[in-house]
């Protein structure tokens, strides 16, 4: 299933609805003693601070150089409400550098308001409250923090951004994931003889929208170019949203960044009185420039004979293809350091990381792909999108889109995919965070590959077995055997931290009236498979009256896992799951069985895939008990969220249910 976008692509028109409204803050400095002394709002009673009004516009216009320039401007007033809230007084205006070219802030200013014996006071923003942080050689950030924060200040600021980087503009975010936002508005004025996309995500309604057409001089040139002075039309975009809460994270989220609402902006075109250009790339154009690369694939295209002394000796014996790749993996997987550095292109050749025996994903996975390819495999490497990166457009080629490349080994007509970062990931495996959707195959043709989390399927089988002891004891043998990912987790930790302290955690589970021994885990070395997990297990009963058992042993749900109320964006879990607990009881001596939880069915949806199945029953003083949810879809509508949410309630509920012994006198 592909994930869902809510996305418009407008190159031309935008339908205009509703009626036209302002923010009460279009006014730098108007802020009143009515609005300082208000202390909650109706969208959050419980927010840190709101943003009161948040107004930004982007202009296309001439400039010196002789092209074009993007003026960007932005005014913000926000409500800080409580201490908590004093995070939203700490601003970053980011800003893109290429060479001697650089985006420029302008007009920076700024106030806060507090309410001192009923009057307000102004403190304005000085410039030892600013400060430059250089990210990288493309990335800077200009700091400030607004002076005399408080609870109960409201702070303003605006500033302006000039940029020579038209083709992607900054996306436009109306809603903000620390707090709730009562006014959001962007403006996008674009000369007719430019061609925009504009996507705009999340699930926040537009509560206003327009396009409004008029005339505008442009000149372009001067300052030592030649100077140029025309008028053409222009059309201003209007785009409003009120009233948007946070955006908060919840369980089984794959990024906020993907239902955040926002607009985002791609340059597609231009014409006359320009030359004619198209500025829009396909996914072929893309992939056969990283091919011909110097920091992509030229390395893979190199003749690479450095390989032969160390690569060779890998699959010297291999039976088959499938055999030969997976020694080579091995060898990377198991060799190579990840340096935890995501990204498409490489920084050092193939041989430096060689030699060096570490790099970020692109060089481990590039050299992976080119140790296949030297022992004539057929192996190409593959972009994706990280879930942290947010879904990529699949209908809107962009490189940057893309955050991380894998590696595809086909053979007969079968295709394996391959990362080589991570230690203890088997042949054919990929992360989880790389199931995020759309992805590209790196060939001429840039195939289409899709990894959504739908197609992964992870079944954990739980069986529990307790018998009488003459001591008045209950001995158990429990064997589990998780699903490839659990398993993967477990043999990451016990890397880490032993099997003595895996097996200590599960004693804590049980607390101090159990004891677990006779611990052992099958197929902990066997990277490809799931492992098992067993031990044996002693209870002490008591000699109560009445005996209380939940017979799934701690194994259920304990509390649902979807406790929101409400939810605007998709459930998205990692995978489709099967979790089944088999239990077998024997009553325990000198006790006989008094109540018995009842046995039941639940259907998720219609289609009846996914459900819940309850069965318990006693025979000859055996309880036996089928505990089973199939889940068998890993993505759920924001709609479907209430139906998924009660669905779980009732199983925390059944699986909390006893089954109570009543002592023989």
């Amino acid at each position: 299933m592909k994930p869902l976008f809510m996305v418009l692509l407008c190159t031309i028109s935008i339908n205009s609805f509703a009626q036209k409204e302002s923010s009460p803050y279009i006014k730098f400095g108007k802020i009143t003693v009515d609005e300082l002394v208000k202390k909650k709002y109706p969208i959050d009673t419980s927010a840190n601070a709101v943003v009161l009004s948040d107004i930004g516009s982007s202009t296309v216009d001439g400039n010196n150089s002789g092209w074009f320039s993007l003026i960007n401007t932005r005014h913000t007033v926000i409500h800080i409400l409580k201490k908590t809230g004093y995070d939203e007084a700490n601003i970053q205006i980011p800003l893109y550098v290429d060479g001697s070219r650089e985006e420029k802030v302008s007009g920076l200013k700024g106030i806060t308001y507090n309410l001192e014996n009923n009057k307000i006071v102004e403190t304005k923003l000085d410039k030892s409250n600013q400060f430059t942080e250089v990210k990288d050689k493309n990335h800077k950030v200009i700091k400030f923090t607004m002076p005399q924060v408080r609870e109960g200040s409201i702070i303003e600021f605006q500033y302006e951004v000039t940029s020579e980087f038209i083709s992607v503009l900054d996306p436009w975010y109306f809603q903000s994931l620390s707090v709730p936002t009562l006014w959001s508005e962007f403006d996008f004025t674009v000369p007719e003889f430019f061609s925009y996309n504009f996507f705009n995500q999340g699930y926040q309604q537009l509560a206003y929208s327009d396009r409004v057409n008029n005339q505008r001089n442009f000149v372009v040139g001067g300052a030592g170019t030649e100077r140029v002075s025309f008028t053409a039309g222009v059309t201003t975009y209007h785009w409003v949203i009120k009233n948007s809460p946070q955006l908060k994270e919840e369980n089984f989220t794959l990024s906020l960044r993907n239902h955040i609402s926002r607009m985002e902006f791609q340059l597609a075109s231009q014409k006359e009185p320009l030359t004619p250009r198209s500025y829009r790339s396909t996914w072929p154009e893309i992939t056969s420039g990283l091919l011909e690369s110097e920091n992509f694939g030229e390395k893979l295209n190199a003749n690479n004979g450095w390989m032969a002394a160390d690569v060779k000796p890998l699959f010297q014996g291999s039976d088959n293809n499938v055999e030969k790749a997976k020694k080579i993996y091995e060898y990377v997987r198991d060799n190579f350091k990840f340096n935890d550095q995501y990204g498409v292109y490489t920084s050092q050749s193939l041989k430096n990381v060689f030699k060096t025996k570490q790099g970020s994903a692109a060089e481990i996975n590039l050299l992976l792909t080119a140790m296949l390819r030297y022992a004539d495999l057929d192996a190409n490497p593959v972009l994706l999108s990280t879930t942290s990166h947010g879904y990529a457009f699949e209908y809107s080629p962009m490189i940057n889109s893309m955050n991380y490349v894998v590696v595809q080994f086909s053979d007969k007509g079968v295709s394996y995919y391959l990362d080589a970062t991570q230690p203890r990931l088997g042949f054919n495996r990929l992360p989880l965070y790389c199931y995020n959707g759309h992805a590209r195959l790196v060939n001429k043709t840039a195939d289409p590959l899709y990894f959504v989390a739908d197609t992964v399927m992870e079944t954990k089988t739980t069986f529990i077995h307790f018998s009488n002891l003459n001591n008045g004891k209950w001995e158990g043998a429990i064997s589990q055997k998780p699903g490839y990912y659990e398993s993967y987790h477990i043999r990451n930790k016990i890397a880490e931290n032993g099997k003595e302290e895996f097996f200590k955690e599960i004693q804590k589970n049980y607390g101090t009236s159990a004891t677990i021994a006779n611990q052992e885990i099958d197929a902990l070395k066997d990277l490809n498979d799931p492992l098992t997990v067993t031990y044996g297990l002693k209870m002490n009963i008591g000699d109560e009256d009445l005996l209380y058992i939940n017979p799934t042993f701690g194994e259920g749900y304990k509390k649902n896992p979807f406790a929101s109320m409400e939810r605007s964006y998709p459930v998205e879990m990692p995978y489709k799951q099967e979790e089944i607990i088999i239990v077998t009881i024997e009553v325990p001596n000198g006790y006989k069985l008094d109540e018995l939880p009842k046995p039941i069915i639940v259907h998720l949806d219609e289609s009846g895939k996914s459900f819940f199945e309850y069965r318990i029953s006693e025979a000859s003083g055996i309880v036996s008990l089928i505990n089973r949810i199939h889940l068998d879809r890993a993505f759920f509508n924001p709609d479907e969220y209430d139906q998924l949410r009660s669905f779980f309630e009732l199983v925390v509920k059944k699986q909390a249910e006893q089954i109570v012994f009543k002592k023989i006198k």
